[in-house]
């Protein structure tokens, strides 16, 4: 569901995967679907974040968690949001990949540090803190949390990586290396 006062554009709709396992897996909880995806949409659609911030993030999360499903997901609106095929690979590296700039190493070391730590380091604090304002610092903090949780949904209820990813991944121009594998790449892939 869309926020009141969207701050981001609707995605691109178009050669995109349809994502039916996920819909209807929630289809099962309407409830928590409908208060979820208020959730979800305020983490999309209202964010502070810029598009490619908000997808370091969620690719990250979904590198660390080894979710294939989140993973193969966020390729096409990564790719939108300015990330390369190459810069994705890069963000299942971890926060030491090179190139990044040092808030995005941040915004990647952020999300491990939550998922492992349940917080977000001191260090890591500073260089985000010193780039992001106080909003854009909590919209970190949610994103990583909600498909932290996503992921664990996906996982738990075990969903196929969507068929049709293969065939729509060279119409966005998104990397064919990943259509060949369906699981994302983590650490000890790289």
């Amino acid at each position: 569901m869309t926020p009141r006062v969207p701050t981001q554009p609707e995605p691109e709709r178009t050669n995109r995967p349809l994502a039916f396992a996920t819909l209807n897996t929630f289809a099962h909880h309407v409830e928590l679907t409908r208060a979820f995806w208020t959730f979800n949409g305020q983490v999309l659609y209202g964010t502070s974040l810029t598009a490619r911030q908000r997808h370091l993030i969620v690719l990250r999360v979904a590198a660390k968690r080894q979710c294939a499903f989140l993973w193969m997901q966020h390729l096409f609106p990564g790719h939108d949001a300015g990330l390369t095929d190459e810069e994705m690979g890069r963000v299942a590296f971890g926060p030491d990949a090179p190139f990044f700039t040092p808030l995005e190493s941040a915004l990647i070391a952020a999300v491990d540090e939550l998922i492992d730590d349940g917080e977000i380091g001191d260090a890591t604090w500073v260089t985000l803190a010193g780039e992001l304002s106080e909003q854009q610092l909590l919209d970190v903090i949610f994103t990583a949390g909600c498909y932290e949780t996503v992921a664990w949904f996906m996982r738990s209820c075990r969903l196929p990586v969507d068929p049709d990813i293969p065939r729509l991944l060279p119409l966005r121009g998104a990397a064919t290396r990943a259509a060949d594998d369906d699981t994302p790449p983590t650490e000890e892939h790289t």
